[in-house]
């Protein structure tokens, strides 16, 4: 079993994230789904469907749940699915270089993964003197 990973996010950002990340890697090795939360959608109405998402991916290590912006509806949605009983960690400010150090420690466990996504976002900025 692995810690499963669910992108919960605003409209077309998980979905970019989560196909680019796939053709970088070809095959993502920790289960992984997109929730994308339509802008005009209140949190608890998205709440029922972002749940059934999570558990399309909790084979029973818990979810990683990264979202884009700290806050914000699908930020709010992630800190109430928390709640919900699945062991859940979630971390905002998603990024691709956030993703693939994800991905590329699929050993760790659920509570080692998010100092992981935060190094990998933190590393991702470069600042180029170019």
């Amino acid at each position: 079993m692995a810690v499963g990973v669910l992108l919960l996010t605003h409209e077309g950002i998980g979905t970019a994230m989560h196909a680019v990340a796939v053709r970088l890697m070809t095959q993502l090795p920790l289960r992984t789904a997109v929730f994308e939360v339509p802008f005009d959608e209140a949190p608890e109405v998205s709440l029922p469907r972002a749940s059934a998402a999570m558990r399309t991916v909790d084979d029973g290590d818990g979810v990683l749940i990264l979202t884009d912006l700290y806050g914000a509806s699908p930020s709010n949605v992630a800190a109430q699915l928390a709640r919900l009983g699945t062991p859940a960690r979630r971390i905002s400010a998603l990024s691709l270089p956030m993703l693939l150090r994800v991905m590329n420690y699929p050993e760790q466990a659920l509570d080692a993964l998010p100092a992981t996504a935060a190094a990998g976002a933190r590393n991702g900025v470069v600042l180029d003197d170019a």
